[in-house]
């Protein structure tokens, strides 16, 4: 399977910028398996044969959880593309639910980024593109928006 935009190029088009979803995405799966980990630790460290069983227990649950979240957030990514080209502006999430959003450069208004204290120190955050007559979409926890952003405004 192809990227999305390599299927969609028009003539005389080129990809000046791509980007994805940030790494930040598999939070909840990097918890949950420092948190298994933990448990395992913790596990070994005590001579008490119920508690053993309970930590070993609770870290099979907590590595089953960590291991969907991977997963899910492994999928997610791989599904999302968010690209600009000389002509438009182009971001596709999903695969076999497809939502896509397209806006040609020269309808774009205006480029908002949105980010937080820690999406500024790991440089990612949310972009909102607006567009004349065309509305607003936004594309949340994309990495370096600042970049994409600036490729969106410079001509």
């Amino acid at each position: 399977m192809g990227r999305y935009i390599d299927e969609i190029l028009q003539p005389g088009e080129k990809v000046l910028y791509s980007t994805n979803l940030h790494w930040i995405f598999y939070w909840k799966a990097i918890a949950a398996w420092v948190l298994a980990l933990v448990l395992l630790v913790l596990s070994r460290a005590t001579t008490t044969e119920g508690i053993v069983l309970l930590c070993l227990s609770a870290a099979a649950v907590v590595a089953i959880a960590a291991l969907y979240w991977t997963a899910t957030a492994w999928f997610q990514r791989w599904t999302t593309e968010t690209d600009v080209t000389n002509l438009r502006v182009v971001h596709k999430a999903g695969f076999i639910k497809r939502r896509t959003f397209e806006m040609s450069l020269d309808k774009v208004e205006s480029v908002d980024v949105n980010q937080s204290i820690l999406g500024r120190i790991l440089s990612y955050g949310s972009v909102t593109v607006r567009g004349v007559g065309e509305g607003a979409e936004t594309i949340d926890t994309i990495a370096s928006p600042l970049d994409f952003r600036n490729h969106i405004t410079a001509r």
